[in-house]
């Protein structure tokens, strides 16, 4: 009797120093790896929970241990992450690293701007000045500083002259990529956000780099058509489809057709009226339903799109597509020829699916 309750008293021992020992080993695993402040810019993607980034947390070794990080969160429920791009270093803890992917950030001046994909530079200026302490002259100033752009053709090898062209909108157009940002407090300068923005393009374009050097056109004209296409279609299936009538057209000497270069060409924002007919067949750099337009893109892009209409402009659909339309829900429709296209058009109207203003 007096063996067993010594063997019990025993266990009970091993039992708390093994408690005890993982807990020891938890309280460490949930520790900065290192002292070091060094920045490391970390993406959280739509969709992202705090369990899915632990690997993207643990390959930049911004936690010590995915088993104690998973640990920490099923204890603590954390709640919802934040969409964006944050500064992280390894000398954050795990809670500190919970704390500023939910944006909690330490710093209480700190701003976050979010530019939508799709946004052109009408767009990001409206975010910039509600945000900091830029005016609208600010940003417009920078737009139409050649040393500045010179420096960005000098450090980024998918930038060229082409920003240079001074029959642009906007010089920078297309290149800014829309993504959320942090930036440290509204005194930002219009610098500094933009080589962000542009230092995002560089890293999302990566895996493209040698798809695009060795294609026909250059990313100036490939970033010109996938702003385009951004603006045209809802999901990736239909921007592939769109690229390729695109290409299509351009194959065939014909113009592109699309409203959105239109309505961008006449300054007019689309949805708040219809255009006149002086404003549809105006010859511009930009209107790709004008006559002089046959076989010819823009001369620059009209919004800043995403890395999905980049791929997709790179990867279109093999088609013998030449016309597509989309109704008031965001649906593709696409035709061989300008009768179906007509035909597609009627049934859409009938069926109450067809966009007015």
């Amino acid at each position: 009797m007096k063996l067993v309750i010594k063997i019990f008293f025993v266990l009970i021992i091993i039992c708390i120093l093994s408690l005890g020992g993982f807990y020891l080993a938890y309280k460490n695993g949930i520790k900065s790896v290192s002292n070091d402040k060094t920045s490391i810019e970390f993406n959280v993607k739509d969709g992202s929970n705090f369990y899915n980034i632990v690997q993207d947390l643990k390959s930049k070794d911004l936690i010590k241990s995915e088993f104690f990080y998973k640990l920490y969160i099923k204890f603590n429920q954390p709640g919802q992450i934040q969409k964006g791009i944050y500064e992280l270093n390894k000398s954050m803890t795990v809670s500190d690293i919970i704390k500023t992917l939910q944006g909690k950030s330490k710093n209480p001046n700190e701003i976050v701007m979010t530019f939508k994909e799709g946004y052109d530079m009408k767009d990001i200026i409206k975010v910039i000045t509600k945000h900091t302490n830029n005016t609208e002259e600010d940003v417009l100033n920078k737009l139409k500083d050649t040393n500045y752009l010179n420096s960005l053709i000098n450090k980024y090898w998918f930038i060229d002259s082409s920003i240079l062209n001074n029959q642009l909108y906007y010089s920078l157009e297309g290149y800014l990529y829309p993504n959320t940002y942090q930036f440290k407090d509204k005194k930002v300068s219009i610098e500094e956000i933009f080589n962000k923005m542009i230092a995002q393009m560089d890293k999302k374009l990566t895996d493209y780099k040698s798809n695009i050097e060795g294609n026909k056109y250059s990313f100036h004209q490939l970033l010109t058509l996938a702003s385009i296409v951004e603006l045209e279609g809802l999901n990736i299936e239909d921007r592939n489809g769109i690229a390729s009538v695109f290409y299509n057209r351009l194959n065939s000497n014909m113009n592109l057709g699309s409203d959105v270069t239109t309505y961008y060409g006449a300054k007019v924002e689309m949805g708040d009226r219809d255009l006149y007919m002086n404003e549809i067949t105006a010859d511009n750099g930009y209107n790709t339903r004008s006559n002089s337009m046959m076989a010819k893109l823009p001369i620059g892009p009209i919004s800043n799109p995403s890395i999905e209409s980049i791929a997709a402009v790179l990867n279109p659909t093999q088609s013998d597509y030449y016309y597509f339309v989309s109704d008031k829900k965001g649906k593709s429709y696409f035709s061989k020829t300008l009768n179906e296209h007509n035909q597609i058009i009627a049934k859409l109207k009938n069926e109450g699916l067809w966009y007015e203003y």
